[in-house]
Order: C-alpha cells, then structure tokens, then sequence
C-alpha cells in the first residue's frame, strides 16, 4: 500500500492528526496494536482547555461535546480549614471542560468511519524502516497477513512504548519520577462539588473530579507500589471525606465501578523529528496528571503538525523544519507547570516541605498575579 503519512498508534493523537490531515485532503493509513474497542474504553484524562475545545468545534466535532460537555469556570484549592475558588474565566478570560478522553475518542472515531479512512486495528510486529528518506512501516495485521505500507512521512503517536519513540537513534531523555502515585476511582455517583477541588493534606493528596452529571472521578495520593486489593471500597470512601472535607460540605459515596494505581512521572524525549519521522503525544512526553495536561499537549502537538505537514505537502518546508524546537518550548512550558502543581500538592518531604507547600498555596489563592498565573496555564495556552 502506498499513502503520504503513516500513522502508528490511533489514540486521541493519531485519530485527531488523520482527521485534520483529511480536512486538508492529505491521505493517511492508521495503525494500533489494541483493538477499536480496547482504545474506545480507556479511561484517560477529562480535562479540556480552552484551546482544545475551540479546535474540536472547528473541525466538526462539537456536536456532542456542547451537549454534554461541562464547562468550569475554574477549580477550588484546598487545605485543612480552607478552601478557595480561582476563577479562570474572571482571572484571563478562558474556561475548561470536563469531556472525557472516551468521548473524545468516540467522536473522533465516528468521524473517521463516516470518512472511509483506512485504519488497522490489532496490528502486530510494527517495525519502522528508512524513515530519513523512503519510509515504510511493515506489521502483520489481525488476519495475520504481513502487510507494508509505503509513505513519506511516519507520525509516532504510539504512547511510550511504541516503536516510534525509539526509532529515533539521537534521542535524549529528560525523566523525572515521582515517590507517590495516584489511586483513581470511579463511581457512580453525581459530583458533590460544581468544580474540581485539588486538596493538600497532612495524610497526602486528594482530587474530586467528574465524567459527568451523574459519574464522579476521585484521586487519592498513595505510595507507588501501594497494593490496590488493600483499599476497600469503605477505605477509599473514608480517606476521601477525610482529606476533602471541609466545614459545611459533604462527600456522596455511590458504588466503585474502577479503580487503579496510576504511577506519577514526567518525560520528555528530544527531538521530535528525525528525518520523516515526527512524534506526538505520549510517544514524545509524559506528565503528571496534577495539570490536566496529558491529553491537551498531545492535542496541541498534532494541531502544530497537522499545519506544518500540510504546509510541507504544497512545498513550504519551514514548519515542518521548526517543528521539533516549536513544540518542545510548549512541552517543558506544561512539564513545569505539571511538576509545580504535583510540588504544592502532595505530601512527598518532611514537615518542612509541608510548610512551604501551604506558604505556597497561601500565595496563590491571595495575590492576583500568582492566581493568574495557574489561571493561565491550566486554561491552556493558545493553540
């Protein structure tokens, strides 16, 4: 098969890039190793900035995202007898919605159906060849048929493990792990809050998210070789009211439909290009959830792409050129923001750290300048 721009891995990232390249009538083959199914279900981020949203609805696919998605103005921080509200909106004029990564993946795969573009799901042995003149990808696809696809350019949105990431031989690794990790639970059950709250608590870290009306998203700083069959549904429950709770507010419980140990870590992998290899999203950087900036780095590196590509097919090269230098600056610009969150929030030090956390918060939620800040970053930068 021949087809101008290879896809491998069909996450947000990869479906996302394909359908703004077929906007620009550039064809593209995708493939992913797990099944349409599989990529439908995982439960990833539910955070959208500003930004994100604004590209999904000019690209066809805000239907559903206005109708169920729901719009924060911003997030409430919190710590033992205190709890503040930032107002994204007041503070710079931009808002965040809850819209899960599911849903997006959903739409996005809708979308390609409806366009006939060809994707291979379930594809094994993925091995990229030649990508710094004549790409091609060679993999055995689920009938178990050897198959080969030439292109002219390779994108790697397979996530850290893939093949693409190390298919860079330059490569550096910039890593930075955690000494916690996230237990995430989802239960059906109607938010107790209208916005997130983040909460910083001598007992560690806790987050009240959402999915949805009647679908609560809960996070619980815990060690990161914590055994989840230690945490009973009543555990949770309780060390949850414990580190949220504040004065005149409860927490509802409902039953436990997931729960999981999410390892915390930032990487980053430079360059992002090596020849006609480009990498995007998780195959080029990884963020802890604290920022809600997982899915929409890897949304604003396929939206940098997808111009720069397109540019490069009607004969500029001077995107594509720039590509790597352009979105690394937005990539450590989250990384930090990322890494500052996940610092002031969870217990990870002695006493002393815990002090300078809440000088931090106090800091925050007080001065203008500092709230703004946050406001800025987690709304998202412009696209």
């Amino acid at each position: 098969m021949r087809t101008q721009v290879v896809i491998v891995g069909a996450g947000p990232a990869g479906l996302l890039l394909s359908h703004l390249l077929g906007l620009e009538g550039i064809d593209s083959v995708l493939l992913e190793r797990q099944t349409p199914e599989y990529v439908q279900a995982r439960i990833r981020a539910g955070m959208l900035e500003a930004g994100t949203v604004d590209l999904l609805r000019s690209v066809g696919l805000g239907e559903r995202l206005d109708a169920e998605g729901m719009e924060h103005r911003g997030i409430h921080l919190q710590w033992p007898g205190e709890r503040h509200h930032l107002d994204f909106v007041d503070l710079v004029g931009r808002s965040v919605t809850i819209y899960g990564q599911t849903e997006v993946t959903k739409d996005l795969m809708v979308a390609r159906e409806k366009a006939g573009r060809p994707a291979y799901y379930s594809a094994s042995d993925v091995t990229l060849h030649d990508v710094t003149d004549s790409p091609h990808v060679t993999f055995v696809d689920a009938d178990g048929a050897a198959r080969r696809i030439d292109a002219d350019v390779v994108v790697g949105c397979d996530g850290f493990h893939g093949p693409s990431r190390t298919s860079i031989p330059s490569s550096q690794v910039w890593e930075r792990a955690y000494p916690f990790a996230w237990l995430g639970v989802l239960a059906d059950v109607a938010p107790s809050a209208d916005e997130l709250i983040y909460a910083w608590h001598p007992d560690g870290f806790a987050m009240h998210s959402m999915r949805s009306p009647r679908v609560s998203r809960f996070y619980l700083q815990v060690a990161p070789d914590e055994d989840i069959a230690e945490w009973s549904d009543d555990r949770i429950w309780t060390a949850l009211a414990t580190r949220l709770g504040h004065t005149g507010w409860a927490l509802e419980t409902g039953p436990i439909t997931e729960k999981s140990v999410l390892p915390m870590r930032s990487f980053v992998t430079t360059p992002m290009r090596h020849g006609n290899l480009y990498l995007a999203g998780d195959a080029a950087h990884i963020v802890p959830p604290t920022g809600a900036k997982g899915l929409n780095l890897a949304v604003a590196d396929v939206a940098l792409l997808s111009r720069a590509l397109t540019a490069s097919f009607r004969g500029d090269q001077g995107l594509v050129d720039a590509y790597s230098e352009t979105a690394l600056r937005r990539v450590w610009r989250c990384t930090h923001f990322s890494w500052w969150m996940t610092s002031m929030l969870h217990r990870h030090g002695d006493d002393f750290d815990a002090q300078l956390q809440l000088s931090q918060l106090r800091r925050t939620v007080s001065s203008v300048s500092a709230k703004t800040e946050l406001a800025d970053n987690y709304a998202g930068l412009p696209l």
